[in-house]
């Protein structure tokens, strides 16, 4: 196998992030749809892209898309796909399925049939009639959606938002692929201040730093495609090779994360030290009202209590009040929230530049945007 499709999925709203990612890495032919970006490259696109794409949430492998109608349709039309070239004898192979709007909407039973084909296909190459399945997983997906059937072989394993360094996280940890995708939404580079006065378990400041000093995001993991023969070792440790010389572990870093909680101050360093980064963030227990910065031309990037939860509301608000009246002392900085309050521009005292709807988890948000002026080119 010398090319593939790969999809890269993602939560709804940070398809175009993902997709501008993959074309970073080099490849093209990038098709974005909803919560999916499919690409074609060769085999070594499978390592790189686990490694590097900080946004989506994991990588498949597209083996065949057709039109399903019957079970004998689904059945026969998998069986034909080259299983054979991709699993070996001993291979541990699961079928997960799901089905939106189709004929065959009974997914214990398209899982069933997904499974009896694959099994009919290797038994004709193999030349036996039971598998163990004890060796590396291959988990297969059949996706039903309007009749079409899509089936993958997920390269990733664990959801590639699991980097490996948050050991530990606080009630709500914002998903590190959603604070990758708010950074990546901000004018933020590296010679400039970056403060998150919310920090929690420190995952948008760990994140920042991993894009300030050119880290992949995928560097302390494994992922479940690395014993997959027909990848091989070679073009994984060629993968990571490339991970080791881009990183510029010596880049200078003015990052800073800062929470009213103490217990959440902790927790941060404790994961910015499990990412190799204790050195380069600096936490401390503040709040937002005391909040002073004095470089100009920063960003600042907070994903801030919702006031969601009962009897929260009117301190959440008072917070957002505050949060206006201290930028504006920092008027050359630019601000980024993640917030669900509709009434957040009001309550901050200004109206964004910009809005773009993302979703925290199952939460619908809006990220609002207030452009500070540019800073000035260095002579």
């Amino acid at each position: 196998m010398n090319k593939v499709t790969l999809i890269a999925t993602t939560t709804m709203g940070l398809e175009a992030i993902a997709a501008r990612e993959v074309r970073q890495l080099g490849y093209e032919n990038v098709t974005v749809e909803n919560g999916r970006v499919l690409f074609e490259a060769a085999v070594e696109a499978i390592p790189r892209a686990n490694l590097w794409l900080r946004t989506a949430d994991r990588i498949k492998i597209r083996i065949g898309e057709f039109k399903a109608m019957t079970f004998d349709e689904l059945f026969e039309k998998t069986k034909a796909l080259p299983w054979a070239d991709l699993l070996p004898p001993h291979a541990e192979f699961p079928v997960i399925g799901r089905s939106v709007k189709s004929k065959l909407f009974s997914v214990s039973d398209c899982q069933a049939i997904v499974k009896k084909a694959v099994v009919e296909n290797l038994k004709k190459r193999y030349k036996r009639s039971w598998f163990d399945e004890n060796g590396p997983l291959y988990r297969i997906e059949v996706a039903l959606l309007k009749d079409v059937a899509t089936l993958t072989l997920d390269a990733s394993g664990t959801g590639l938002h699991k980097r490996g360094y948050r050991v530990l996280h606080n009630q709500a940890p914002l998903k590190e692929t959603l604070a990758a995708a708010m950074i990546q939404l901000t004018t933020w580079t590296k010679d400039r201040p970056f403060a998150d006065p919310f920090c929690g378990s420190g995952t948008l400041a760990i994140e920042a730093a991993m894009i300030g000093q050119n880290i992949a995001p995928g560097f302390n993991r494994d992922f479940v495609s690395e014993e997959w023969h027909w990848i091989g070792e070679e073009r994984w440790r060629q993968a990571r090779e490339e991970v080791e010389d881009l990183a510029n572990y010596d880049q200078p870093l003015d990052i800073i994360g800062s929470d009213i909680d103490h217990r959440a101050v902790e927790l941060a360093k404790g994961n910015a030290i499990e990412a190799g980064l204790g050195d380069v963030i600096q936490f401390k227990q503040m709040q937002m009202k005391d909040f002073r910065h004095k470089r100009p031309y920063g960003i600042l990037v907070g994903n801030p209590p919702y006031g969601e939860r009962l009897g929260e509301q009117k301190e959440v608000e008072h917070l957002y009040k505050e949060m206006g009246q201290v930028m504006a002392l920092h008027d050359t900085w630019s601000v980024y929230v993640l917030t669900s309050h509709e009434e957040f521009e009001q309550l901050y005292g200004k109206k964004a530049n910009k809005k773009r709807k993302l979703y925290n988890g199952n939460i619908k948000t809006d990220f609002y945007q207030f452009f500070g002026p540019r800073p000035p080119k260095q002579e």
